[in-house]
């Protein structure tokens, strides 16, 4: 009976251990470039617009900050991700900038949000691609 409590023990300790175990190194994007067919341009407005209504799309609240710089953030249940977005019309940078319950430590941080940041920048670049 007592080997049986000390293998149930070491069970539910490893069952918690690996539980705990959903980070990841946090994934920023880095100057996503812009893609234009037939090498037209799009304005300022026209990037900041698409990268509001791709977040919007995803839940994320938008911020105006300054002329080429949006401000994020994404609330789900108890949690929260802030990222700074900066575009020109050439590309757009997607940055972690603070987080509540994420298990944020140095450059790490719960796996779901690098989810959220790829699904943002999937939905952000789907607004880019219907300007065209």
């Amino acid at each position: 009976m007592r080997n049986l409590r000390i293998v149930a023990f070491v069970l539910v300790a490893c069952a918690l251990f690996l539980g705990g175990c959903r980070t990841a190194p946090i994934q920023n994007i880095e100057l996503a470039p812009i893609a234009t067919p037939n090498e037209t341009h799009l304005t300022m407005k026209q990037v900041k617009n698409a990268i509001i209504r791709g977040g919007y799309d995803r839940g994320w609240q938008m911020s105006d900050v300054a002329p080429g710089h949006l401000v994020a953030t994404l609330n789900i249940r108890s949690h929260q991700a802030i990222v700074d977005i900066t575009y020109t019309p050439e590309n757009y940078s997607i940055n972690y900038k603070d987080s509540t319950n994420l298990k944020h430590k140095g450059n790490v941080i719960h796996s779901n949000y690098n989810a959220w940041i790829k699904n943002l920048a999937n939905s952000i670049n789907l607004e880019l691609s219907r300007l065209n």
